[in-house]
């Protein structure tokens, strides 16, 4: 018979009633059986999750006992040490309320054991939301920070880890003097420090005016106190000391910018991805945030050998998950905007292991390999060299368009949106696939962010494709589809919808024709979406399909013409006027652009074409934007004005 440390599924039901015992001693033993059996051990967590165990737990705080409700508080903090369903359960069990209530205990080791056992509820997302609005919360919160109590200073700090997420809420914690609280533990105990530590970092992120407070604060004398942290003997100080630096860097530019400290942070990350524990799996994240959108951090990661670095790490066996997420993540970032860092990605052959990375039993992993794919593929060069377009990557790639993960679907549409564009000698092989179905399916999702992204690629895909590849893209997703998805309640699809028609009548006459399928049911939605919508972006989508469309044959033109300026207006205004006048100067150079295509002076009706735009007032407001602030609205206005004179001034 197996003895119930070995099996938490044998003999627990018999706990419960130790658990729920009026006599304290056998209590006291059940819950410190109970607390020894979980720690650590996620399974029997969830087990004795399962078997209902937490309330009975709970229910101890209420006692009149110390030891009992001291060995409750311990043993509620293992069940929610990082574990949600534990969280979940605590929380359930009205434990929260009464934890809160134990700080103010006359003994202190239930004010330790209670605080111990809050900071672990604190490390989940599913804790209570703390609103600092409250002045009794922020007096109650102070009073933590301040006391002398090592847990309850860091349950201080949790809370403000854990519920700091806005501007307004860095705003109040600064103005009641939180971080100068928070920057006096710097000079405590190793674990006032690593709190301190990322708590100031949640206050000031993004936060220029907190940034400048916490820099400026005792002459720069706790800014020095973080930049000293970056040389302590625990990696996870060092981690989090960056971290902090990080944040006040990237919040402000007055601050660290610094060639020296730049380099220091890039090379003490580098290091801190060996740390084989926590630190290691979080430094490839904290390396992201670092060089993120920053070609100069990008260029110094580069040249400290960065990606062989990450390269190497990927070589290692077996690489955990979250470990291998934030490696991709961190190559993505490295290759976002450098064609060098691109191209040592791809002499290291680390391609392969993203690729196969793809196919990786994480979400998290295989949305961070699509990502790093997007960022590889930027590169003009090996676009057209084909190198990202054959069956090892798109088909797994296409795979990923199915997968049960919403974030993986959206990272795979980005990857593929890149692969595809521009270089038709390797299109085929996506189509080759199965990709253009399941696009097409994708722009059907109730989802908006993947309606979004399937467009997103279709454009790419049909963008400079030739007759037979837009024939077959156009027959799979109809003209009705299309139509709809014009309309569709969100504006950033809609402009997809209108960037994607943009592509298919670019061209030559067979490419405008797209527009007439179905009773030309594209080009009236394109009309009614330019009629309704205020978004400039879909302006200008809208604005150069026309212009595409009004580049084809009198009919064409003379179809434009009639969505532009109905019979039922009686030559005094049109809604087209708005566009030429429009703030934006990307949507004037296209309204421009098809005046330009529809008084082409060779075309038969263009002499016809001119005298409407002239009674509409067009060509009076033409004649005003040759002295367009915008040099590209300049010089189209004063092309098509050359074109519309050669008809006469009148």
């Amino acid at each position: 018979m197996p003895t119930p440390s070995s099996s938490p599924s044998v003999g627990l039901d018999p706990i419960l009633d130790r658990l729920s015992s009026s006599d304290c001693e056998v209590k006291f033993k059940a819950i410190r059986e109970v607390k020894n059996h979980i720690i650590g051990n996620r399974t029997k967590k969830l087990s004795y999750i399962k078997l209902g165990a937490v309330p009975a737990v709970a229910a101890a705080l209420a006692d009149s006992d110390p030891n009992l409700i001291v060995q409750s508080a311990a043993a509620l903090g293992s069940f929610a040490c990082g574990v949600d369903a534990g969280v979940r359960a605590v929380l359930d069990a009205g434990a929260f309320p009464r934890l809160i209530g134990l700080l103010s205990a006359p003994d202190e080791k239930v004010v330790d054991a209670t605080a111990r056992s809050l900071r672990m509820i604190y490390q989940s997302q599913l804790a209570p939301k703390y609103d600092f609005f409250k002045e009794e919360n922020m007096q109650f919160l102070l009073s933590l920070l301040k006391s002398e109590n090592e847990n309850l200073t860091g349950l201080g700090a949790g809370i403000v880890i854990h519920s700091c997420k806005t501007i307004g809420e860095q705003n109040i914690l600064c103005h009641a003097g939180v971080i100068e609280k928070l920057s006096s533990l710097l000079d405590g105990s190793l674990s006032q420090r690593d709190a301190s530590l990322e708590s100031l970092a949640a206050i000031i992120k993004d936060n220029p005016a907190a940034v400048s407070k916490f820099v400026e604060l005792h002459s720069g004398r706790a800014l020095r106190s973080v930049t000293d942290l970056t040389k302590d003997r625990y990696p996870r100080t060092r981690l989090l000391a960056c971290l902090c630096l990080i944040s006040v860097k990237n919040s402000s530019t007055c601050y660290l910018q610094d060639i020296g400290i730049k380099t220091k942070l890039v090379y003490i990350l580098l290091e801190l991805l060996d740390d084989s524990g926590q630190v290691g799996d979080e430094a490839s994240f904290a390396f992201s945030s670092l060089i993120a959108e920053k070609e100069d951090m990008q260029k110094l990661a580069f040249e400290a050998n960065a990606i062989n670095k990450f390269n190497c790490l990927l070589q290692k066996c077996p690489v955990q998950p979250k470990r291998l997420e934030g490696v991709y993540l961190a190559l993505a970032d490295l290759c976002s905007k450098l064609e060098c860092c691109r191209s040592s990605f791809l002499s290291l052959q680390v391609l392969n292991l993203v690729v196969d990375a793809l196919t990786h039993e994480d979400a998290g992993v295989r949305t961070a390999a699509c990502i790093c794919l997007r960022s590889v593929s930027r590169s003009i060069k090996n676009l057209s060299a084909g190198r990202f377009m054959n069956e090892r990557v798109v088909f797994p790639l296409v795979q990923l368009l199915s997968d049960i993960s919403t974030s993986v679907q959206v990272a795979a549409l980005g990857a593929i949106s890149n692969i595809v564009v521009d270089f038709m000698p390797h299109k085929s092989t996506f189509i080759q696939c199965g990709g253009i179905k399941e696009l097409v399916q994708l722009t059907k999702s109730m989802d908006s962010s993947l309606r979004l992204n399937a467009l997103w690629a279709l454009k790419n895909m049909v963008f400079l494709a030739d007759k037979i590849c837009k024939e077959g893209i156009f027959v799979e997703i109809t003209a009705s589809s299309i139509a709809s998805l014009i309309s569709d309640p969100e504006p950033s699809v809609q402009e997809q919808a209108l960037a994607l028609v943009r592509n298919f009548v670019d061209g030559c006459v067979y490419s405008i024709e797209h527009a007439f399928a179905e009773d030309a049911i594209i080009l009236d939605a394109v009309g009614r979406q330019l009629l309704k919508s205020s978004k400039i972006e879909i302006g200008i989508q809208g604005m150069y399909v026309l212009s595409n469309i009004a580049s084809g044959n009198e009919f064409h033109k003379e179809a434009v013409m009639k969505l532009l300026f109905p019979q039922d207006e009686n030559g005094s205004h049109s809604f087209f006027e708005q566009f030429l006048q429009s703030h934006d100067s990307r949507v004037r150079t296209a309204a421009v652009w098809v005046v330009i295509n529809l008084t082409f002076p060779a075309s038969p009706g263009a002499f016809s074409r001119v005298v409407t735009l002239r009674s509409f007032g067009i060509v009076s407001q033409v004649k005003k934007m040759v002295n367009d602030s915008c040099m590209d609205v300049k010089l189209r206005a004063r092309l098509a004005l050359g074109q519309i004179i050669t008809f006469g001034d009148n």
